[in-house]
């Protein structure tokens, strides 16, 4: 899902000669003005993109970016489709780029925007005690929320929703017809830094969350949101109890998700996908349509369409059965 977020303050552009001086590159490029940094999925030609894998080879032929920060060994992948920019650590690159464009992103751990909720404001809102908004929160009509729950500046929330107690929600856009359970925290920054002896880097966050109508998020959840792209809840999509989603990640429609799952940064699952309770699925994985993933598996490569797969690492559900008969 393509969606151009609406929250997050960015510089209008920032001129390739600077980009290149403070990543220290040579380079004769002709300079020129650089309005964004973004995945290879949704860059424009005015914009920089990122190369870090082979897995993500075949987005390079897709994507519109013209300068792609990248390593050594995969130059010369990246020039037959783009101009490269070689640098030594290209996500630590990508977070100083990120924040250059973006330099309030890492400031958000508080918001002091708050105020107390005006119900006069909204169409036949049901609310409890204690409930704090902040700036640029939009609620649609027969929503309720419950006690003590904070929704922090840039939310936009849909109509005929329950918001219960003890939540709170950030840096996220909700469909129609959604319910978040008691106690779950939406729109964190992710969990994303470069480790280093004297300081850790830390790593922008200028994604949102995006939970799509109909979809159900059970109590104690959290979710962060994406780092440049976004983390998306599919239409109808369950998820139980102390589930955690990490950045980026996509899960499709009709999911359901049992309790303790969790899914490290920027997989993605297809749509009708069932996951057993305290299942982990790994980074950077595609999860094909139709799949079940058995209770306590452990998922570390793709898994196709239409399988169903347990154990650690999990295989094939009869292969796994005859295996441990």
């Amino acid at each position: 899902m393509k969606i151009k977020n609406p929250f997050n303050k960015k510089k209008d552009y920032i001129l390739l000669s600077k980009i290149l001086k403070i990543l220290n590159i040579n380079s004769d490029i002709k300079d020129k003005k650089i309005d964004n940094i973004s995945d290879l999925d949704n860059a424009s030609i005015n914009q920089i993109s990122f190369f870090n894998s082979i897995k993500y080879k075949h987005l390079l032929n897709k994507t519109n970016a013209k300068f792609i920060l990248t390593d050594k060994k995969n130059y010369n992948i990246v020039k037959d489709y783009s101009y490269p920019l070689i640098v030594n650590n290209v996500l630590k690159s990508v977070a100083i780029v990120t924040n250059l464009f973006y330099p309030d992103s890492l400031n958000d751990a508080v918001d002091f925007s708050l105020n107390k909720l005006n119900g006069k404001k909204y169409i036949n809102l049901s609310f409890g005690k204690n409930i704090l908004l902040g700036k640029k929160v939009k609620i649609g009509k027969n929503c309720i929320i419950g006690h003590n729950t904070i929704i922090e500046s840039n939310v936009i929330i849909g109509d005929n929703c329950v918001i219960g107690n003890n939540i709170l929600i950030k840096n996220t856009i909700i469909g129609d017809n959604v319910r978040i359970l008691d106690g779950s925290i939406i729109g964190k920054k992710g969990f994303g830094f470069f480790p280093d002896k004297k300081s850790n880097y830390r790593y922008p966050h200028i994604g949102m969350v995006i939970i799509e109508d109909n979809a159900e998020i059970g109590c104690n959840n959290t979710i962060d949101r994406g780092s440049l792209s976004n983390t998306v809840i599919g239409k109808n999509t369950y998820l139980d109890n102390q589930v955690h989603i990490a950045h980026n990640v996509k899960i499709g429609k009709n999911c359901i998700i049992t309790g303790q799952v969790g899914f490290a940064g920027s997989s993605s699952l297809g749509d009708n996908v069932q996951v057993g309770g305290q299942a982990g699925i790994s980074g950077h994985l595609t999860i094909g349509n139709n799949v079940r993933i058995g209770g306590g598996s452990g998922v570390i490569k793709n898994i196709p369409d239409n399988s169903k797969v347990m154990g650690y690492p999990a295989k094939d559900i009869r292969k796994f059965l005859k295996d441990n008969r």
